[in-house]
């Protein structure tokens, strides 16, 4: 059997669980009754490179790169990020309106001009033909629901299973009937919008969408604005059993991650392969940072590699922002470098491997250096990526500043309050209070008081149009306004107006009242004071200030043949000591590694070999600022025993481990 230990910046000890028989191949397990997902997906994605810019021609030259460099690492997938239905003329940006190229049903189509070979109703199919000629699979990226711009034109809708337009109650049905504006895309309020999913035609529309995907050769499809903050349940439910029933399996991601906790993923997991946990990741080290807190708590609630959709699913810390790349917005392509340093880049793989999270490189890779490409194809990773199990953090570490005294595994920020969503299921949202000032005015307030006193909003019918008026009554009687004062404007709005990174927290602000089902809100009889938007309730949030960015972790996993993964992370500014001892690793590990009498180390970046070191003695390392280090441990016989303090420098370490029974 075998030890691997990683540590980085950020010191990490991470255990997670597959159970991939030793006697699998790879091969075996892609192929096993055509399931999806059976291990983490892993391809390339034009966001980050292209933003929503790219062209048939820089597509295709990226996919020709691909197959020939990544698909023996099992980067497999090919994924048009968002707007390739855009045109890139003037005026055009992420969130422009009346520039994208609808079909007579209201369905979004490929710029003709950026995809030559779509034109005369081809669609993706031309594309889709030459990616899987090079042995690859190929994903496109849609938002949530129907486009205001289709919505505006007001088209019909198509009934795929008589090739007709959908009719009801003796009438033909457009997008006008569907769409719900009141439930536009909070980031992208000018692009897309909620459809009703209670209807038939709502319905209709929707499956007409992921028919013409699959008509296409659609393998993966990153469905956006739909998860985390944007919740949207019904959509979700509804794409996922369409997608069921199709010919052909698409894999189904779900985007974005903004405010996900497990209980959140616990409705949506079984109906996806992979769903994003964070918001987007850019190449800041506070982006990298903020990932460790979310993976640890996915990773205990035995969330990676769940059941999902006709396979797996897998929590998806977003894309990795390595090699040459664009920035958030832009109208350019790649222009510049990542800002993330070696360390920090190492770090941030060795995170994305121990969690077993879906591996989506971001870069340009016609301009792929060999740094990155080292890292992003670095066998013990990958393995671990693929293969590990018993994934978790691993807390029974110490970390010692130089000249500075020793501390266990702990975080003493400050903490400060935020006012936020959660899942509903949440037991704690269920903490608001409705109290009568006089016969007009009422207040909500939270249970809780903060020092100052309790946080309280003012209900408020909403102040709407005739036309809103009928709609409210039909679809929102009894939601309310949320107002700071009883003679405000300004109404409690839920979600971001902003795409957010995943450094962002998502505070629930004051904006102009209006009517948008953001700011629609229900105090039920539980007690929890539930959203329209997202069906999310709100909650008074603790965090902590600068908690991970000062502090170090540690994560552990075990191989497929016996061997354990290690990873420490010095998240800190200053180099430490990073130790831990054998015997503290078989708290975290299966009772068949108990008896581990020594190990013979090396460690894998560096390659220097560590040498011996028995049960009794202890081994320390520096780890420089937001380094990371892993390191491999083997051993002879069958059982494990750890008694060495174990830390390391910026590499990984195997290690050969005799044992006694």
């Amino acid at each position: 059997m075998k030890i691997v230990v990683l540590l980085s910046f950020l010191l990490v000890f991470s255990l997670y669980s597959v159970c991939v028989s030793s006697s699998e191949s790879e091969d075996g397990l892609l192929n096993h009754g055509r399931r999806h997902a059976v291990l983490p997906p892993r391809g390339w994605n034009s966001y980050d490179s292209f933003c929503w810019t790219i062209s048939e021609q820089d597509f295709l030259d990226s996919a020709t790169i691909i197959s020939k460099r990544l698909l023996s690492h099992r980067y497999e997938f090919a994924v048009v990020d968002y707007l390739w239905y855009r045109r890139k003329v003037p005026g055009a940006y992420v969130d422009s309106l009346g520039f994208d190229v609808i079909d007579y049903w209201g369905r979004m189509v490929p710029d003709p001009d950026r995809w030559p070979s779509s034109k005369d109703g081809k669609g993706f199919t031309l594309v889709a033909d030459k990616v899987h000629a090079m042995g690859l699979k190929f994903g496109i990226h849609v938002m949530r629901g129907l486009s205001t711009q289709a919505y505006d034109a007001n088209t019909l809708i198509l009934d795929v299973d008589t090739g007709r337009p959908y009719e009801e109650n003796g009438r033909q049905w457009r997008t006008q009937d569907i769409g719900l504006k009141e439930k536009a895309c909070a980031w992208m309020k000018n692009g897309f919008m909620s459809v009703n999913t209670k209807l038939g035609a709502g319905r209709a529309f929707l499956k007409s969408l992921y028919k013409q995907y699959a008509e296409w050769g659609v393998d993966l499809v990153k469905h956006d604005c739909v998860f985390g903050d944007d919740l949207d349940i019904d959509e979700i439910s509804f794409v996922s059993e369409v997608l069921k029933k199709l010919d052909r399996p698409i894999w189904y991601s779900l985007s974005p991650g903004t405010s996900v906790t497990p209980a959140m993923a616990k409705d949506v997991s079984g109906l996806a392969n992979m769903y994003r946990i964070t918001g987007d990741d850019w190449d800041t080290w506070a982006d990298v940072v903020s990932h460790f807190d979310v993976s640890r708590d996915f990773a205990t609630a035995n969330m990676i590699g769940s059941r999902g959709l006709q396979g797996n699913s897998w929590p998806d810390l977003d894309m990795l922002p390595l090699g040459w790349l664009t920035d958030p917005g832009s109208n350019d392509g790649p222009h510049r470098a990542s800002n993330l340093n070696q360390d920090e880049q190492r770090t941030q793989m060795t995170l994305w491997a121990m969690a077993k999270s879906p591996l989506m490189f971001g870069g340009d890779v016609r301009n792929l250096d060999d740094n990155t490409y080292n890292l992003i194809t670095n066998p013990t990773l990958l393995e671990i990526n693929s293969f590990s199990y018993n994934n978790v953090e691993f807390s029974y570490v110490t970390s010692t500043e130089v000249s500075a005294r020793n501390e266990r595994f702990s975080s003493s920020a400050s903490e400060r309050h935020i006012f936020g969503l959660t899942s509903c299921n949440n037991e704690k949202v269920t903490g608001w209070s409705a109290k009568a000032l006089d016969q007009d005015v009422e207040q909500i307030c939270w249970k809780d008081s903060l020092g100052s006193g309790p946080l309280c909003v003012y209900k408020q019918k909403p102040r709407l149009s005739s036309d809103e008026e009928a709609l409210y009554n039909r679809h929102y009687p009894g939601k309310l306004h949320l107002v700071s004062n009883d003679e405000s404007n300004f109404c409690l709005d839920a979600s971001p107006q902003k795409k957010l990174t995943s450094k962002d927290v998502n505070r629930i602000s004051f904006t102009p009242c209006r009517w948008d089902t953001n700011q629609f809100w229900d105090l039920n009889a539980t007690g929890a004071l539930v959203n329209s938007y997202s069906g999310q309730c709100a909650i008074l949030k603790a965090i902590k200030a600068n908690d991970v960015s000062n502090g170090f972790r540690s994560w552990i996993a075990t191989g497929r043949k016996g061997e354990i993964y290690m990873a420490f992370f010095n998240l800190n500014q200053v180099q430490r000591v990073i130790s831990t001892t054998i015997a503290d690793l078989a708290k975290a590990l299966p009772r068949k590694y108990l008896n581990i009498t020594s190990c013979k180390a090396r460690e894998i970046w560096s390659g220097k070999d560590y040498g011996v070191t028995k049960q009794s003695e202890t081994h320390s390392s520096v780890i420089p600022q937001r380094a990371s280090l892993r390191v491999y441990w083997g051993h002879a016989t069958s059982l494990f025993d750890d008694g060495d303090s174990y830390s390391t420098n910026r590499s990984v370490n195997k290690t050969e481990c005799s044992a006694y029974a």
